[in-house]
């Protein structure tokens, strides 16, 4: 405990040096929507928390809706005093944040690793996932792929403007799937991806995608699987804000335009043991037909987690590879589920079907304990869509089916936790009811 403190204490000492005109620090983690809740710190009092002070925050605080309000679920958030628990420090993610107007830090924090970790923290579900592989010798290495869609920073009566191309006014004349694109944003691109560098961020392909300002960022893979997650919540955090910076919005709402393909997170996982041999490439692949197998067994009780929102849902089905049923295929991007080619030693599964803004620590461990469970269970999947077109298994359209379905699986409450099962539905639960609480304008025109 002494080293990791000294080890806090001189990080958050060299930031000072370095950045000697930052005053406060955000201290930040991610709530069960994947939106980042936390306290700004004056640099002094971060210094006393790094050697060795309490550093507490409500524990409700991770139970928050899409918009920021709290639901009762079980005894929490009203009959439970709405206490604190105790947060630490995350090493190494003291952070100067560049697109505010003012000089600033920011630093993750976290329940995991204290005496009293919250059990329906993002974070800690992951960390107990990560946790139980290693004790089973099972090391994987992960990288995230997460598109967006650039906006003008100006909404029209509420609803998105398509990004101003610097050279044409016009939506339909961005070059799509074209290195032109690139070009013609190049300013703020390049802005995001040397942000995101400074925030210790493995960037590596750019790509422009389908949709009018939407576009692709795929980072290093990493065998560090909760760094993996931090990187890609982190990404989404100084994106948004290099985007404001520079005039545009950033969103990685999943379905933004009916017309246009909506926004992925593509996960990248292999799976090694201690002598850092790939375990899914072992006796002619067959650990990873297993994996397959176990993926696309959870995959319809994970729903909620893969499309935490109402609109996500939207995403599925109808247009370029978004699948509407659980499958799997070589080189395939209609699965979801995709084997990419590669030599045995860097074989992998993508898993394609979570939103954008689905939280990645809990798609990163609802993936895991997919893999875990198929490897334990020695199963052979169905086929893949390269022999079936056909081939596939019905998987929920909507929120409160898929809730349904994740709340009672045996599977996902002895992996993810019983405790984080319950809360996370019933918070799906209350945020798409409160949703439906409001009486959109179409709703007048066809009924009244």
């Amino acid at each position: 405990m002494k080293s990791h403190a000294t080890t806090l204490l001189a990080e958050v000492r060299t930031f000072r040096q370095n950045h000697p005109d930052v005053r406060y620090v955000d201290l930040i983690a991610l709530d069960i929507p994947g939106h980042f809740y936390g306290k700004r710190y004056p640099i002094e009092m971060l210094e006393k928390v790094a050697a060795g002070s309490p550093l507490k925050l409500p524990q409700n605080a991770v139970l928050l809706g899409a918009q920021g309000g709290l639901f009762k679920i079980g005894d929490y958030c009203f009959n439970d005093g709405d206490p604190d628990a105790n947060r630490r420090l995350v090493p190494g993610t003291l952070k100067p944040v560049s697109w505010e107007s003012q000089p600033l830090g920011q630093m993750l924090i976290t329940s995991d690793g204290t005496e009293a970790p919250i059990e329906f923290e993002p974070r800690e579900v992951l960390a107990k996932v990560l946790e139980r592989l290693q004790h089973k010798g099972i090391h994987p290495v992960v990288a995230f792929e997460l598109e967006f869609y650039l906006f003008d920073k100006k909404l029209d009566n509420g609803l998105p403007q398509c990004a101003r191309d610097p050279l044409s006014d016009d939506p339909d004349d961005q070059p799509n799937l074209h290195i032109e694109r690139l070009s013609r944003f190049s300013e703020v691109l390049d802005d995001m991806a040397q942000t995101a560098k400074n925030q210790g961020i493995d960037i590596t392909v750019i790509t422009a995608e389908i949709g009018p300002g939407q576009f692709e960022i795929n980072f290093g893979h990493q065998g560090n699987g909760m760094r993996a997650a931090d990187w890609a919540a982190l990404f989404c955090r100084s994106t948004r804000g290099v985007a404001l910076k520079h005039g545009y919005r950033a969103s990685f709402m999943a379905k933004p335009y009916l017309q246009f393909p909506g926004s992925g997170m593509h996960v990248h996982v292999s799976l090694y043991d201690g002598a850092g041999n790939n375990l899914l490439a072992a006796h002619q692949q067959q650990p990873l037909r297993h994996a397959v197998a176990g993926c696309l067994e959870l995959l319809p009780h994970c729903m909620p987690i893969f499309s935490p929102n109402h609109n996500a849902f939207r995403r599925l089905g109808g247009t370029v590879n978004a699948a509407t049923r659980a499958s799997w295929g070589f080189e395939d991007r209609d699965a979801c589920v995709r084997i990419p080619e590669s030599d045995p030693r860097n074989l992998r599964v993508e898993h394609r079907l979570a939103s954008a803004d689905a939280n990645p620590y809990l798609v990163l461990a609802a993936i895991l304990v997919g893999l875990e469970h198929g490897l334990e269970a020695k199963r052979e999947p169905i086929a893949p869509l390269n022999e079936d077109r056909t081939s596939g298994t019905d998987f929920p359209l909507e929120m409160l089916d898929a809730v349904r379905a994740m709340q009672h699986q045996p599977v996902l409450r002895d992996k993810l936790g019983a405790e984080f099962v319950d809360v996370y539905c019933e918070n799906k639960r209350q945020d798409h009811l409160a949703f439906q609480q409001e009486i959109p304008a179409r709703e007048y025109r066809w009924f009244l």
